[in-house]
C-alpha cells in the first residue's frame, strides 16, 4: 500500500504529514509505503491513500485514489482516525 501526502509547494506539509503518519504506521504495526508530494509532481504518481489539507479538495477531486482531507494538520488524533480508517476500507 502507497500512502501520499501532499501540499501545495515544497514538502514541509507533506514531509510533516508523512512523520506523523509513519510514527501511526508503526506503532499499529501496519507496513506501507509513504511518500511525500508537492502539487506540482503528485498527478504522475499513483498511491492508494492520498492525505492532503482540506484546502487542497479541488485538486484530487479526480485522482483515482482514497483521498482523506485534514483539517487541522497538527491534530495527530484526526490524522490517525481518518488514515487508519481509511486502511481498514481499503483492506
Amino acid at each position: 500500500m502507497v500512502i501520499a501526502t501532499l501540499c501545495g509547494m515544497g514538502f514541509g506539509t507533506s514531509m510533516m504529514l508523512k512523520l506523523f503518519i509513519d510514527d501511526i504506521l508503526k506503532a499499529e504495526g501496519i507496513k506501507a509505503e509513504t511518500s511525500p508530494w508537492d502539487l506540482g509532481s503528485f498527478k504522475g504518481n499513483k498511491a492508494d491513500i492520498v492525505v492532503a489539507p482540506v484546502d487542497m479538495e479541488s485538486h484530487l477531486k479526480d485522482y483515482p485514489a482514497k483521498i482523506i482531507l485534514i483539517k487541522n494538520l497538527v491534530d495527530k488524533a484526526e490524522i490517525k482516525e481518518k488514515v487508519l480508517q481509511a486502511i481498514r476500507e481499503l483492506s
